[in-house]
């Protein structure tokens, strides 16, 4: 069972974006990340993807990279 800290929402055209901070039963804390858009026959498409703290300072930093790289106007 996990303990939700945090919940956060972002629209973003046809797709919504959560992001969920929980505590798993070892205590330890994991952001899930979900997409869900509405596809035409009206239900809804998800995928999530979970990521541990060990992991999440190497999704920070490349996602920071990526953006400056390619998403920045220079």
């Amino acid at each position: 069972m996990k303990n939700e800290i945090h919940k956060s929402t972002l629209r973003a055209g046809s797709r919504t974006y959560f992001f969920d901070v929980n505590k798993a039963s070892t205590e330890k804390l994991y952001l899930e990340i979900t997409e869900s858009r509405k596809k035409q026959d009206g239900t809804y498409e998800r995928h999530n993807i979970m990521i541990f703290p060990e992991d999440i300072k190497h999704f920070k930093n490349e996602i920071l990279e990526i953006y400056e790289r390619y998403f920045v106007e220079k």
